[in-house]
């Protein structure tokens, strides 16, 4: 028998009711309140990393590869595919390829007239990412024998254009000589980035094709999706080097710098927030062991003057610390999990999508980050346990005992 582990056992039932009880209920409380924010916190904010990112690439992908050109324009010069497709397809770390080609006009309605990017995609090489933020109707119904005239607007070009799904719209595409186009609506799409929302409608890329009087070999660019995104970075080189000079290659973290560096500054300010809290359960931790010392000082005395060794004692008291810290940690992954389960079924928090991207508090379930966010917690509770049972080996028997 575990002589340490039997006195901290008989403590933890005499302590019901005394002072000591009140300050370890506090202690179980700020461990659980703890790692139940912790958790909750980095499920939020993976939750609104990966749907942020989710939605840029839906609209880039991880890597673009365009015609080399000093002209800042969104139409560029037409690249060959059949071969650069036939190259892509065989990198192992590639997923998915999608050719795409833009096109300017000005959309014109019975009462308002709005400029926008056409931007025509091919899905015979993969179901485009832009299905995954449809909100109304129907995706574009590609045909094998001629280009689809179905159109998706964002939710804001719509209500800003007063179109709804179903409806016709004129596309003027100013080019020499001009040009005139009858789409439908099939489809709304929200991502909730403005950047998207405010510029492009998405059609068939034939359309464009039949624009510009390019063959079915041209494309305007091809947009490449990574099976691993933070392989994003190798992956460019080896790419780079092996594209032709004329060709450009550009990575999605560059295209829209201002984005991922807002989620990196996201990033630092989540983990100073959580060392903070770290800290504060850790100290609380702190409080209550010196409280359960000093209430057993005499005991410690009697313990040491019938032969106790100093690490016996600190034993009984570190087995006392941990039987805290699990309570506390089992209590705070029931609250925090509960909490994210209910948010991602129920969606009991929205958002204003105008504000955050989205119209829900979003939750990410990484098990590793759990079980990691875990084991910090139980080391730094270990560490806090630690410190104070080392008070233990200043106390003398004769005045512990005497102690009052």
């Amino acid at each position: 028998m575990n002589v340490s582990r039997y006195i901290s056992h008989k403590i933890e039932g005499a302590d019901s009711g005394s002072f000591t009880s009140s300050v370890t209920k506090i202690a179980i409380i700020s461990i659980a309140l703890g790692l139940a924010v912790m958790v909750v916190s980095f499920a939020i904010l993976e939750g609104f990393r990966n749907e942020i990112q989710s939605k840029i690439f839906s609209f880039g992908a991880h890597l673009q590869i365009s015609k080399y050109d000093t002209n800042n324009s969104l139409e560029v010069e037409p690249i060959e595919s059949v071969r650069l497709l036939q190259t892509l397809h065989r990198i192992p770390e590639v997923k998915n390829v999608q050719p795409f080609a833009r096109k300017t006009a000005i959309i014109k309605t019975k009462d308002e007239v709005m400029g926008v990017a056409l931007k025509g995609i091919d899905e015979k090489n993969g179901l485009s990412s832009m299905r995954q933020n449809l909100v109304a109707g129907k995706f574009i119904t590609f045909s094998d024998t001629a280009a689809s005239n179905d159109v998706l607007l964002s939710r804001k070009i719509a209500d800003k254009l007063r179109l709804k799904v179903g409806d016709e719209a004129l596309f003027y595409f100013i080019q020499n000589p001009p040009r005139v186009r009858k789409f439908t609506v099939s489809g709304i799409y929200q991502t909730g980035l403005d950047e998207f929302d405010e510029a492009y409608v998405i059609g068939d890329i034939r359309q464009v094709r039949e624009l510009n009087s390019w063959p079915d070999s041209l494309v305007g660019g091809v947009e490449v999706m990574l099976r691993d995104f933070t392989q994003l970075d190798p992956t460019f080189d080896r790419m780079y080097e092996s594209l032709p000079y004329d060709l450009k290659l550009d990575k999605i973290t560059e295209q829209y710098a201002q984005l991922f560096d807002w989620l990196k500054l996201l990033n630092r300010n989540v983990v100073i927030f959580l060392i903070l809290i770290i800290f504060v359960a850790t100290f609380n931790m702190v409080a209550t062991i010196f409280i359960m010392i000093l209430e057993r000082t005499n005991m410690i005395g009697v313990l040491k003057a019938i032969g106790a060794t100093d690490n016996q004692i600190r034993s009984m008291f570190f087995f006392r610390g941990m039987s805290l810290t699990v309570r506390g940690m089992l209590y705070g992954n029931l609250v925090g999990l509960g909490f994210c389960a209910l948010q991602y079924y129920f969606h009991l928090i929205p958002l204003d999508p105008e504000n955050y991207y989205m119209n829900r508090v979003p939750i990410y379930w990484d098990v590793k980050m759990i079980l990691l966010l875990n084991a910090a917690t139980f080391l730094a509770s270990l560490l806090a346990v630690l410190i104070p049972t080392y008070l233990i080996s200043r106390i003398r028997p004769v005045a512990a005992i005497k102690f009052d």
